[in-house]
């Protein structure tokens, strides 16, 4: 029986270890110690605190040691924080800002009077020698979000104000094992082949987030789940006052430089817009919130440059193949007439990149020990893709000869896109039960897609080779590559009724369903 009640023990030890581990930081904290002129601790005094801009109020009574603590505090500020005590002088401090996943330290003095006194003001702001770490931490700001030069709007532009950071890495790690959390919901890469984040790599808006918080190797585990770096971001919330923006960002090819050590170079078409909104307010003062962000980008380009010639001659500095417009056409025709299979154009390639976030956040006040906050987050980003350049169903590679090259010509219909889709939901309730128990109850959902897409209709993937050559060859040849390297022996001569002749099985034209995009 005692070996039953020791495994039952360990088992629920283990599980909430588990538990524990799952958890993330969104909040903020507040804790300090309450002494007289005497130095001795003031037991029972009254802390209130005020986040201003939502009336948001927390409360604490000190312990027989004076000390106090406030747990799942909403970030940023300005804050009003006011002690009191019966006989004794009442403190009041303004314009604290609290920083995501730290304590900010507040130690009082307050002094005993006989006489009614008026309230002491004490104005200062929050510094990172007032606060509790828990390893080594970079905050980062609305502010600072706000005024820091970014060309990309991504989040690896912002956490580089960490001397810790390299893109999605810190401290010499791999970026693929940082954990990035939005309001303690996952926003990893799961599939695990890349370090980039999902959402086409920039899953929400950087106007929609209010701090970060770049965390290396913390000894609060919550902050990255054993894995060491990390990157906690909570995103904006409603206030009492009615705030809305509109933005717009341009860059293009006419913003770079056109030489490069005194040489002419020849830019291509690299433009970027941009287009969002943001929209908080009240919706009950004090009590209900809102928040929402919607942003669009589009970046027009082409995802293959090559044409195909009008004399079968390739010229690799202008991007002509030596495959004809003719045999193009001929084989659209035929594809129509005999099969109604539309293989797409093969002189027009627009494959433009789009992304849209849309984030919606309700901030409830339920009572002053309990307070709500729920959002949604969904991120699009398509981008095109040529089809597959180097496998090939003949049974060998296509020796980076390429479908789309100086060799080859596709249709655009075997092309395909890449739908980069993120849904998430975070739902997240802190109370306070008295002044020593509080709790944070998170539940996050996360759907995270890369869906392939293509403009096709169902119709096998052709590959039509270079074609047959007459002449004396022997049975095996050296295949070369461009550099003039020998890298193997493929090609085969044939003798056809006295006739010697080799299959050239280099590409020439591809058409038809992506060959990896059907039901992948």
């Amino acid at each position: 029986m005692l070996r039953k009640v020791r495994f039952m023990l360990l088992t629920l030890a283990t599980i909430l270890v588990a538990v524990g581990a799952q958890a993330q930081i969104t909040t903020s904290s507040m804790g300090g110690k309450v002494v007289d002129d005497a130095n001795e601790p003031v037991i029972g005094a009254t802390v209130q605190a005020v986040h201003e801009p939502s009336g948001t109020l927390y409360g604490a009574i000190t312990n027989v040691d004076g000390r106090y603590a406030i747990q799942g505090m909403r970030t940023g500020g300005p804050y009003t924080v006011t002690i009191s005590y019966i006989g004794y002088s009442t403190r009041t401090y303004k314009d604290i800002t609290l920083q995501l996943g730290e304590i900010f330290n507040l130690n009082v003095e307050i002094s005993e009077s006989a006489e009614m006194l008026g309230e002491v003001v004490v104005t200062g702001t929050a510094s990172k020698f007032a606060q509790e770490k828990t390893g080594a931490t970079t905050n980062i700001n609305n502010a600072t979000i706000r005024e820091l030069p970014t060309v990309s709007r991504s989040i690896t532009d912002i956490a580089r104000l960490s001397p810790y950071a390299n893109g999605m890495g810190f401290a010499g790690g791999d970026g693929r094992s940082t954990n990035f959390t939005v309001d303690g919901a996952n926003f990893n890469n799961n599939f695990g082949l890349s370090s980039a984040l999902p959402g086409g790599g920039s899953p929400i808006s950087v106007d929609a987030i209010e701090e970060m918080q770049v965390v290396v190797a913390p000894f609060d585990v919550r902050q990255s789940n054993f894995i060491g770096g990390g990157i906690n971001a909570v995103t904006k919330s409603g206030t009492n006052t009615f705030k809305g923006t509109a933005y717009t960002y341009y860059t293009s090819e006419d913003l770079h430089g056109t030489r490069v050590g005194g040489v002419d170079i020849n830019r291509t078409k690299d433009r970027k817009y941009i287009y969002g909104a943001t929209l908080g307010g009240p919706i009950i003062k004090n009590k209900l919130f809102f928040f929402a962000n919607v942003e669009y980008s589009k970046v027009p380009t082409e995802v293959n440059r090559w044409r195909a010639s009008s004399d079968g001659v390739a010229v690799p500095d202008q991007y002509i193949s030596r495959t004809t417009l003719s045999d193009m056409k001929k084989v659209s025709d035929h594809l129509k007439s005999r099969y109604g299979y539309d293989a797409g154009s093969y002189t027009n390639f627009p494959a433009d990149e789009k992304n849209i976030k849309l984030l919606g956040r309700i901030d409830w006040n339920i009572t002053q020990d309990h307070h709500l906050a729920v959002r949604y987050n969904y991120t699009k980003n398509t981008a095109w893709n040529p089809t597959n350049g180097n496998s090939s169903d003949t049974g060998y590679r296509l020796r980076n000869m390429d479908r789309f090259s100086r060799y080859s010509m596709a249709f655009a219909n075997a092309m395909y896109s890449m739908d980069n889709k993120v849904n998430t939901i975070s739902v997240d309730l802190n109370s306070h039960f008295g002044s020593n128990f509080s709790n944070q109850l998170l539940f996050t959902y996360s759907d995270i897609q890369d869906v392939r897409g293509t403009n096709s209709s169902a119709f096998p993937f052709v590959d039509i080779m270079y074609g047959y050559e007459e002449g004396d060859f022997p049975v095996m040849v050296d295949v070369k590559d461009d550099a003039g390297n020998v890298i193997g022996q493929n090609n085969i001569a044939y003798d056809f009724g006295g006739y010697n002749v080799q299959q050239t099985l280099e590409p020439y034209m591809a058409l038809g369903y992506e060959l990896f995009t059907w039901n992948n």
